[in-house]
């Protein structure tokens, strides 16, 4: 089977969007520069945004070498249904209850999500958080998310209070400075 028929039995769709696991050969290609090999690959044209800022790719590189079994929850792609063109990616930094976030909530995972420049305000971004956070209670139980926002980012504080993230505390990242942390918490009982 090829690495796009692989890709595509994983995906979470949405209405307008496709999350398509992105794999390791994708990565590494998007880390090379070839585009066009990562492309095929994903089954979608990329932009040269992806590569621009490769961070995401570098992180889902060391982390699905130092862990297979963080595949499901690692990068996606954000890809359009209706022209298969990636417009951003998506994913959770680990697998279920790391460490790092057991200060915060139990059995959580933290998210991560870019929507490239001309596609932003659209309500991508709210419609990809929306599938991926519904994948992962389904799939897999996941019922605590995390995400850690900027205070300066408006569109990304907006976002998580749609989707009924709290505020829970703050933290000073080394690349990002300070940033709050938010829960969703679906296993909490309703109120």
């Amino acid at each position: 089977m090829t690495d796009a028929g692989l890709a595509i039995q994983d995906d979470i769709t949405t209405p307008r969007l496709v999350l398509r696991r992105i794999t390791l050969q994708a990565i590494e290609a998007g880390l090379a520069g070839d585009l066009e090999r990562a492309g095929r690959l994903l089954g979608a044209a990329l932009p040269r945004e992806l590569i621009q800022e490769p961070d995401v790719l570098a992180l889902g590189q060391a982390r699905l070498e130092a862990d297979p079994d963080y595949a499901p929850f690692g990068p996606r792609a954000i890809i359009l249904r209706e022209t298969r063109e990636m417009i951003g990616h998506i994913g959770f930094h680990t697998a279920p209850d790391p460490d790092y976030l057991r200060p915060y909530a139990r059995d959580a995972v933290e998210l991560g999500y870019t929507v490239f420049g001309d596609h932003r305000r659209r309500g991508y971004a709210s419609e990809a958080l929306g599938g991926l956070i519904g994948w992962a209670q389904a799939a897999h139980g996941v019922r605590r998310f995390v995400a850690s926002v900027s205070p300066r980012n408006d569109a990304s504080l907006a976002l998580v209070a749609r989707h009924g993230f709290g505020r829970i505390g703050e933290h000073h990242d080394d690349i990002d400075g300070l940033e709050h942390i938010f829960l969703l918490d679906r296993a909490a009982p309703a109120g």
